[in-house]
């Protein structure tokens, strides 16, 4: 298979798995999954979806959110990870919302990765899931998959998203990004696999023999 034969055979194997694509943090307006996105950095989606609850009943917008005491917002988003961090982030980012947006989550990539704890991946997650605009946010099963599937070199997060970009079309990333990330989690995981046993590594590359070292995120 040469490239363009594998971009068609992964999208058309992606879209049977996965037809439809559930968000998978849950939150009920823009401020709740941009604090989720936040959280879900070196943690879980499982782990972040059980502390999200609590913290939310407290707090779902960000003139709630800057009432909450720092210390409060750290013992609920502790078990996420980093915590002084995330939570330092969050208190920072409502005040920020409230003083420059109107306590409105801006619709803008240049705004948005001006936040406290917000990156250009959670920016991205941002713009796709809560806004419905064309991105390509690249996680560390999607960096992960793209190398052993041949669609990027791997030097980087950046590159691997620039070259997915290149390959598929602008319409289809916010769904593909998603089903990359729940194939990887259900066919393709880290522990396994290493580009020799699931469906997409055998059919692309039916004489690999060696596992495939990727490069970390």
């Amino acid at each position: 298979m040469n490239k363009n034969e594998r971009v068609k055979f992964i999208e058309k194997t992606l879209n049977k798995i996965y037809p439809s694509t559930p968000i998978p943090l849950n939150h009920v307006n823009k401020f709740e999954l941009l604090v989720a996105v936040l959280l879900s950095a070196q943690c879980t989606d499982e782990r972040v979806n059980q502390v999200t609850p609590l913290l939310f009943n407290k707090a779902n917008n960000p003139y709630l959110m800057k009432k909450v005491s720092l210390n409060t917002i750290y013992k609920i988003v502790k078990p996420c990870g980093l915590g002084p961090k995330k939570s330092k982030a969050i208190y920072d980012l409502s005040r920020i919302l409230i003083e420059k947006f109107n306590g409105e989550v801006p619709e803008d990539f240049i705004e948005l990765e001006k936040l406290p704890g917000v990156g250009h991946k959670t920016a991205s997650v941002v713009m796709s899931q809560g806004f419905g605009h064309p991105a390509f946010p690249v996680d560390t099963h999607i960096h992960r998959l793209a190398q052993r599937w041949g669609l990027t070199n791997g030097k980087n997060v950046v590159q691997t998203e620039k070259d997915l970009k290149k390959l598929f079309p602008e319409k289809a990333w916010n769904k593909l990004h998603l089903q990359i990330i729940f194939y990887g989690r259900e066919f393709c995981t880290a522990r396994s696999c290493f580009g020799l046993e699931c469906k997409i590594c055998n059919t692309c590359y039916p004489n690999r023999k060696k596992p495939l070292k990727t490069i970390k995120a």
